[in-house]
């Protein structure tokens, strides 16, 4: 794996790229010009760790507000960087520059306004004059930031690009990018490099490509500008760390990435430890080269560091006999004694070595498994088992990727089920694993995962599923689009994602948005089945897809409203009975 080399940009005394270590970031949730309030998070997350902190500047109120934030944190004797984050209104980013360390700028709002989401014609003409007035407005902010030496983040997010980088580029990644290049060639003209990138999706394919295709591009282009990694509303407790890893450890253990923040429904200091297991994962995990792994660290037949490509799975261009466990989704297979197999369900096939006689689950007593050794992916030349194990003992998304190769170049194709065996607490594997079955899954690389090792099997079977639904493989629940919140917010994210969660989360195959403020949501949650926006102080408005349906409901009828919408398009089942556990299925 080669690291994506930057260049070092200071954020205030910190310093981001270069030889600097990955740096930790999160976002204050409380009312910016709610000075105390603000401070008192800031301080807290530094206590945790957090190494930049960034606070919502909507307005002048807010930006003047952050002067004294600044001031207070300086005499309570915390130098933590502070970023403002603007959306719409370049005025506020004028003014709070003179007062933080970093400004981040939306590129998709910053000037052009709100996308509409509307079928536009730009021909070039019209196209370079509206790069134009970018230009005229952004340029005075620029030429001011290198004045004072502040940085400036270009944070694309998926959501919430313009209707002129749609029309042109489409809602894609290719869009995400060219959105953040043409903002840094306006930089650029006046020598001004003091910057740091984002492309955040809440989808971490989406997310991972976007990421992918800048680090090509800027090679390319031979440029160095860190990069900070982030998946938006990834939701809060386990999936919500799930989702974040698949995203940002994909791309960490490929070298990409100097700065992470994992944005949780859940107060800020919550995301400092996930961060911290992140990193400390990636900074050990060993990145020497496997015999038959390329630079690229995907299948040859594939274009470096793109999703688009592969769409399609590997093998389901070629006909083979599958064993019936193999879901088309992605199957969850688990180890297990032969007591252990009597208790569980809800897998598609279990290994117990020595068998035994499960009368829903398919048994596995000895499957072929190979481990790192090419030596034994060899025997495969003789052996043709309808499924393989691959069991690497190290470097396992870089082995997994060398074994993809070699099938393909040997014209093998069966199903692979990857076989992680894990040795660390339970916080850690939720991290790891996460982070590399989800790195090969996002590239459609395995047909099913095996987490192995010293755990409750209901732990490694939840987990499983909630790999492969962040992967965007295999939905067994509702996705949650949920925001972590931030001085936009207008109602109470954290328990009102927890209530809708409640009701709501039992329904396979739906995907529905929480999102607290209008900045991200109708972008964000465009491949949401179901929306829930805060409108303003106290109303909610409710999407289908993009579109608003009903507005400015009143917050207490909102979620009863949202479950009518739901059953009005026919995608509301009841919530299943709870049922005994059924001890006769397993005879030992």
């Amino acid at each position: 794996m080669n690291q994506y080399k930057t260049r070092e940009v200071k954020v205030g005394s910190v310093g981001v790229g270069g030889d600097n270590p990955i740096r930790m970031q999160s976002m204050t949730t409380s009312d910016t010009k709610d000075v105390e309030a603000t401070v008192d998070q800031i301080i807290r997350l530094a206590d945790h760790g957090c190494e930049i902190v960034r606070v919502t500047v909507q307005g002048i109120k807010e930006a003047d507000a952050c002067e004294a934030i600044k001031n207070s944190l300086i005499q309570k004797g915390y130098s933590i960087p502070l970023v403002a984050d603007i959306h719409f209104y370049p005025k506020a980013a004028m003014r709070v520059v003179e007062f933080v360390d970093k400004v981040r700028i939306n590129p998709g709002n910053f000037v052009d306004k709100r996308a509409t989401f509307r079928v536009l014609e730009y021909d070039d003409a019209t196209y370079a004059a509206e790069l134009e007035k970018i230009k005229e407005k952004f340029l005075p902010f620029v030429e001011k930031c290198q004045q004072l030496k502040k940085a400036i983040r270009i944070g694309v997010n998926h959501g919430s690009l313009s209707d002129r980088i749609m029309n042109r580029y489409g809602d894609t990644p290719a869009g995400m990018v060219e959105s953040a290049l043409e903002y840094t060639r306006i930089c650029r003209k006046i020598g001004y490099h003091e910057i740091i990138f984002s492309m955040k999706a809440s989808d971490p394919r989406v997310m991972i490509e976007a990421y992918r295709l800048l680090a090509k591009k800027m090679i390319a282009l031979g440029w160095n500008y860190p990069i900070h990694l982030g998946v938006t509303e990834a939701g809060e407790g386990e999936d919500g760390r799930v989702k974040s890893a698949v995203g940002i450890g994909t791309l960490l253990l490929e070298g990409i990435g100097d700065t992470i923040r994992t944005s949780l429904t859940e107060d800020p200091w919550h995301e400092i430890d996930p961060c911290k297991r992140l990193i400390r994962f990636a900074d050990n995990y060993q990145t020497q080269r496997v015999r038959g792994a390329n630079s690229a660290t995907t299948p040859s037949r594939y274009d470096l560091y793109s999703l688009s490509e592969v769409e399609g799975n590997l093998y389901q261009t070629h006909r083979f006999s599958a064993p019936s466990f193999i879901h088309r989704d992605g199957s969850v297979i688990l180890q297990a004694t032969a007591e252990e197999a009597c208790e569980i369900d809800g897998v598609d096939a279990l290994v117990v070595p020595g068998g035994c006689s499960h009368k829903k689950i398919p048994i596995l007593d000895a499957p072929f498994v190979l481990s790192d050794s090419v030596k034994e992916w060899e025997k495969l030349l003789e052996n043709r088992p309808e499924v393989l194990f691959f069991a690497p003992r190290k470097n396992r998304v870089l082995a997994a990727r060398a074994l993809f190769n070699w099938l393909e170049a040997h014209r093998i194709f069966l199903p692979v089920i990857l076989q992680f065996s894990y040795d660390c607490s339970p916080e850690d594997l939720v991290i790891q694993a996460a982070a590399e079955f989800g790195s090969l899954l996002c590239d459609r690389l395995g047909q099913g995962i095996c987490i192995d090792g010293n755990y409750p099997w209901q732990m490694r079977k939840t987990l499983s599923f909630a790999i492969l639904q962040a992967a965007g493989m295999r939905r067994t629940k509702t996705e949650f689009i949920s925001c972590p919140g931030c001085g936009r917010t207008l109602f109470d994210l954290q328990s009102t994602s927890a209530r809708i969660r409640e009701r709501t989360g039992h329904l396979p195959g739906v995907k529905i948005a929480i999102m607290g403020c209008i900045v991200n949501g109708p972008g964000e949650m465009a491949d949401a089945d179901f929306g829930y926006v805060g409108s303003q102080t106290g109303k909610v408005d409710l999407y289908v897809g993009r579109e608003c349906v009903e507005k400015n409901i009143d917050s207490a009828v909102a979620d009863d409203r949202l479950i009518d919408l739901i059953k009005s398009h026919g995608r509301w089942v009841e919530p299943p009975q709870s049922k005994a556990e059924n001890s006769t299925e397993c005879l030992v």
